[in-house]
């Protein structure tokens, strides 16, 4: 669950902006390398946005634990955080944020990026100004304010894939100062222990003229996924997850509610909030974020279920639960994870305006379901039948 304080964004106007932003992509966005955004709310002093709960921590903390990663692995993140930002792109966003620490873990292995607050929407062929991100992961043309678009993405994918092979992003130094100075005139020096194809990939994301980077072009994405590097990639299997991850959060979790693969300097943190009354507005300025609360419709399907009555008395917690929250405050760059909420809890949250519509709309879904059954019955009579086909596994190589 990410908390936001009303009086700390309206304070400046590029907060504001930026959070509207971030619920309107979450709000957007559907793809199996993306977090997705249960639902939001807010109360007169403060936002609040749940997301999915993913228990595999962040990569971040993986490349702390094993130092560096050899080219497989380092393969088949770079696939599905390429297919990730090609799909922002072509809704017309810029991510702007690249780095292991906004990059979660499902508890099968899978990426999901997360943190959309510096994203910019509408920016398709377009350039924008805005000076934002993480300096070491920062591309050239961002520093340099000149204007930039969305191969600032691949710059940063670049960068992530050399923090990657050798255990740092390629140009930072002992300052702000002297990473920035870095970044605009130093000369990129690759492992000479990389394959030679690993070489021309980093050589061509971490191109300091934006005209000869690769992904730049007008096929983004395309251009990248033909490199050699990825030769042997079969990307529709990357899509459908069915490259085996080449580390399974799965095997050291002891329940959804294990949080021991986040850092403990935020798991150990108490989630206490201020008064309410610290952070009122008043009503011309909770205004400003008017239309903010949504409900993903999923959520509100599993709500309106009718429940289900055990005959065994003991309360088991169902195989596979995994939704949960994440706790940040303003201004925090990293979450702070917190236990899954229960269905109660959730059903608690949800406005009754909304609830009303989803039984309304329940109501509607049953009639249309009662119909299609009967079409269905008679198709079966007619001996037509659809067969399921099995998903297998393979190791990306």
């Amino acid at each position: 669950m990410k908390v936001l304080k009303k009086a700390s964004l309206v304070r400046n106007q590029k907060d504001t902006a930026h959070t509207k932003s971030e619920r309107s992509i979450l709000e957007s966005i559907r793809h199996p390398f993306l977090v997705q955004l249960h639902y939001a709310f807010q109360t007169p002093g403060r936002l609040y946005l749940i997301l999915e709960y993913l228990p595999g921590g962040e990569l971040f903390s993986q490349l702390e634990r094993e130092g560096v990663f050899n080219e497989q692995t380092a393969r088949f993140y770079l696939c599905e955080l390429a297919l990730a930002i090609g799909h922002l792109h072509y809704q017309g966003i810029v991510y702007r944020d690249l780095k292991p620490e906004n990059i979660l873990l499902t508890k099968s292995g899978h990426v999901k990026l997360t943190d959309f607050g510096l994203s910019k929407e509408a920016v398709n062929d377009g350039t924008t100004n805005t000076f934002c991100g993480t300096i070491e992961y920062m591309a050239p043309e961002v520093i340099m304010r000149v204007g930039h678009g969305r191969s600032v993405d691949w710059w940063s994918l670049g960068t992530l894939m050399f923090d990657m092979l050798s255990g740092g992003p390629p140009f930072s130094g002992d300052n702000r100062k002297l990473t920035i100075e870095r970044i605009l005139r130093a000369k990129l020096n690759v492992p000479p222990y990389l394959t030679n194809e690993a070489k021309s990939l980093l050589r061509g994301l971490l191109q300091k003229q934006v005209a000869d980077r690769l992904g730049s072009g007008p096929t983004d994405v395309e251009e990248i996924k033909k490199h050699s590097f990825f030769r042997h990639i079969d990307w529709q299997r990357v899509f459908d997850k069915k490259y085996e991850p080449p580390f399974k959060p799965v095997s050291v979790l002891k329940s959804d509610a294990d949080v021991s693969l986040f850092d403990p300097k935020f798991t150990h943190e108490n989630p206490v909030e201020s008064p309410e009354e610290d952070s009122m507005l008043s009503a011309s300025m909770s205004n400003v974020f008017q239309g903010f609360t949504f409900v993903d419709p999923s959520v509100l399907e599993s709500v309106n279920k009718e429940p289900w009555v055990s005959s065994n008395p003991i309360r088991r917690r169902p195989s596979g639960s995994g939704s949960g929250n994440m706790a940040a405050s303003a201004g925090t760059r990293r979450p702070i994870p917190m236990k899954p909420a229960s269905a109660a809890t959730v059903a608690e949250s949800i406005p009754e305006e909304s609830k009303k519509k989803s039984k309304s709309s329940a109501k509607e879904a049953s009639k249309d379901k009662d119909k299609s059954q009967g079409q269905s019955s008679e198709m079966l009579d007619s001996g037509q039948q659809s067969s399921g086909k099995q998903k297998d596994k393979c190791r990306l190589m």
